[in-house]
């Protein structure tokens, strides 16, 4: 289930908040600059290339691309037995930023994009099957696929050459939940 859980930024063991309303969530992301919304889910093979998947989502992309001046759009597949599993789980772990907007919408699976607001709190969001997010250029924030991850994402980029985060060396992610989804 989609869900938002809100923290203190020095405490990550009790949330302040804890919302599993679609809207409500987008509502409570919104003063941060992020975009949070849910699109329709359309029955797509476990095994479809990125053209298909892209083709099925096709007007919702072209939305955000015109809208937004995206250049780039390609599909992610994350699997449990992908061989580098570990060390992409470690490097999405750290706290970054990026200089343009990172934006992913889940076409199936799961994955927590947790932010680092300027506001002294900490949001917590699981995203699953349909949810679009979008963290504006320059948040503080961190991904976790959890330790055997299962999603297929459309990422949508600004610059062509695609992701290209900036570390912060901070720590504060090792303070905070980690995505453990539950065993299906």
């Amino acid at each position: 289930m989609t869900r938002l859980r809100i923290f203190a930024e020095g405490d990550g063991g009790q949330p302040l908040a804890d919302i599993t309303d679609p809207a409500a969530i987008a509502q409570a992301v919104a003063p941060l600059g992020v975009r949070f919304e849910q699109w329709p889910s359309r029955p797509i093979d476990a095994a479809a290339e990125q053209e298909e998947v892209l083709a099925a989502f096709a007007p919702e992309v072209e939305r955000l691309c015109a809208a937004n001046g995206y250049q780039s759009v390609d599909v992610i597949r994350m699997v449990p037995d992908h061989p580098q599993k570990h060390e992409l789980r470690a490097k999405f772990l750290s706290e970054h930023r990026h200089s343009e907007d990172e934006v992913r919408f889940f076409v199936e699976g799961e994955g927590l994009f947790t932010l680092h607001g300027d506001d002294g709190r900490v949001y917590a969001v699981l995203c699953e099957e349909g949810d679009l997010i979008s963290v504006p250029a320059g948040m503080r924030h961190w991904f976790d696929m959890g330790p055997a991850p299962r999603f297929t994402a459309i990422r949508l980029f600004t610059n062509p050459d695609g992701w290209v985060a900036k570390f912060t060396g901070d720590t504060i992610a090792g303070r905070f939940p980690r995505h453990e989804p539950v065993a299906a």
